[in-house]
């Protein structure tokens, strides 16, 4: 879809378009209503600055649609067939490190009581689980400030790329 598409759509499939970047219907609903705009630029800035006001109420209900790293995104959606494609270096990882990645997501989940968030594009298998350890040594209010950075990349990278 391109910028123009995206401007001239009715409210509800404009913000049906956008979707699969994050499972937020107030930021969908917001970046709808602010249409029509000028440049790809200024519709990427809205979005940031939508996100921006994201809260941990957020954060778990956009986590409704992620799969734990290195686990298969179930579904046929757009949303599940980015996070297969995203998670892609999971997928070639050795026994060893799907194993320490499992073992991870655990304690995390244990710990934080929700799945682990990352940007996965670009990151190899090894980068993700060095995060993930990392990561568990956060408090609550740190970790949900990094979980909500993390889903703000992969957000607004899904929406670069579905304007293209």
């Amino acid at each position: 879809m391109n910028l123009a598409t995206f401007n001239a759509l009715p409210y509800d499939a404009a913000q049906a378009a956008i979707a699969h970047c994050v499972a937020i219907p107030r930021w969908q609903q917001g970046l709808a209503a602010a249409r029509p705009f000028a440049s790809v630029s200024a519709l990427l800035e809205e979005a940031e600055r939508l996100a921006q006001a994201w809260n941990s109420g957020d954060l778990e209900q956009a986590l409704t649609a992620h799969p734990r790293i290195g686990e298969r995104a179930s579904g046929a959606d757009k949303e599940a067939a980015l996070s297969r494609q995203e998670q892609s270096a999971m997928g070639d990882a050795d026994a060893a490190l799907k194993q320490a990645m499992l073992a991870g997501n655990q304690a995390y989940e244990a710990r934080f009581g929700r799945v682990f968030l990352i940007r996965a594009r670009g990151r190899s298998g090894e980068e993700m689980l060095a995060q993930l350890q990392r990561r568990l040594s956060h408090d609550e209010e740190t970790e949900t400030r990094e979980a909500l950075q993390q889903l703000r990349e992969i957000t607004l990278l899904r929406l670069k790329e579905s304007l293209t």
